[in-house]
């Protein structure tokens, strides 16, 4: 069962199993990261503080060793003298302590960040049962582990025979040198062996950190089915989600045909598309679109406007250059305002004609809509098709 499970899990974790691991404390480690950095600032401190540390544990053990005999018998001196040996301790180990404490505090940062979880500081009694060690012990993860650690010997020794070969001429003169000579050049050569044997770390390191990255997102895969769920928990079920979107758009059809009755004219198509337009000159700065639709819709538009007597003008290229150039409550473009004052004019002609009789007015013909406008810029998106089809 846990390898059909193993082998289901083929989604790639998503953000959000992501955060929730780092909430529980699961972030990619390299143990190997930290130890060679470790190394390679002790290494490095010794190098460029090499000299201070001898000087400071050279005074350190003048001060321990010069003692006379009035102060082998002060039990109060002895007090002071051990107090004082204590500071010159602290003093030369200091700055080396100080590196270590950074370096071990900011290096596991640097593969997985900063994380402050308490779930990762809970007891867990689970870890404490010798099963689960023997499994551990006895699994892939074990192997590898084991694996990863005899290669890890293995380079450190060849490191180790390589500073060897190199330096046992060195080695060999030190025998015959001065003592403070043969101190000093063998300190030099501890040092590079250390630094030597702490960049070998480095390439185990180099090599450690994108595996554990890879293990820890490995560990992390889900099935297509916790995927889903994960999508139903966070954006809602997708059936809600479009019930949702269709009352939504309801609504806003809804508010749209209560403009209509109040829109000045109506213009259209005359049977695909149908724009309504209002205008009022003390809160406009220019004639807004208050509903639009095609098909179905249009013939709704068309149908309110007659009933409540609202002027239709039958204009193609404008009611298209309208319907795809504008949305509902937003002003016409500049490029139609000529046109659209033409049929504006019409209508306040149409009013005083209903009203006052005489001549009717003639209908605008041949209005000034630029080429290409009344034509779709991009596909029809769903929400249009939606507008068509929709009651």
């Amino acid at each position: 069962m846990a390898e059909e499970n193993d082998s289901a899990r083929t989604e790639a974790p998503t953000p959000r199993r992501l955060e929730q691991a780092r909430e529980e404390g699961q972030v990619a480690r390299s143990r190997e990261l930290s130890t060679s950095l470790t190394l390679l600032a002790a290494g490095l401190m010794f190098y460029a503080a090499g000299p201070q540390f001898v000087e400071g544990f050279a005074r350190m053990l003048r001060l321990g060793l010069s003692l006379s005999a009035a102060d082998a018998f002060d039990s109060g001196g002895m007090l002071t003298r051990l107090g004082r040996l204590a500071l010159e301790a602290a003093g030369a180990v200091a700055p080396l302590m100080i590196a270590l404490l950074v370096v071990a505090l900011l290096g596991p940062t640097l593969v997985g960040g900063w994380i402050i979880s308490a779930k990762a500081v809970q007891p867990d009694f689970l870890r404490l049962s010798p099963l689960r060690g023997l499994k551990n012990i006895f699994s892939w993860h074990g192997a590898g582990e084991l694996t990863k650690a005899i290669l890890k010997s293995l380079l450190v020794a060849l490191a180790a025979l390589g500073v060897f070969w190199t330096a046992q001429g060195e080695l060999l003169a030190l025998a015959a040198a001065q003592p403070e000579r043969a101190l000093s050049a063998s300190g030099g050569l501890l040092t590079w062996a250390f630094l030597i044997l702490a960049a070998s770390l480095a390439l185990v390191a180099a090599v450690d950190v994108p595996f554990q990255i890879w293990r820890h997102r490995k560990g992390l895969t889900m099935t297509r089915e916790e995927v889903r769920k994960e999508m139903r928990e966070t954006d809602g079920d997708p059936q809600l989600k479009a019930r949702i979107r269709s009352l939504q758009r309801a609504r806003a059809r809804s508010r749209m045909m209560q403009e209509v009755p109040k829109a000045d004219v109506i213009v259209t198509n005359p049977l695909h598309y149908a724009v309504a337009l209002s205008y009022k000159a003390s809160s406009m700065g220019a004639p807004t679109v208050v509903a639009k639709g095609a098909d179905l819709l249009a013939a709704r538009i068309r149908d309110l406007g007659t009933e409540h007597r609202v002027p239709i003008l039958q204009a193609p290229p404008l009611a298209r250059a309208l319907y795809f150039n504008t949305e509902v409550g937003q002003e016409i473009p500049g490029v139609l305002y000529n046109a659209v004052a033409q049929v504006l004019a019409y209508v306040h002609q149409l009013r005083r004609w209903r009203e006052a009789g005489g001549i009717p007015p003639v209908e605008p013909n041949e209005l000034p809509v630029p080429a290409g406008l009344d034509f779709p810029v991009r596909p029809r998106g769903r929400a249009e098709h939606e507008s068509r089809g929709e009651q």
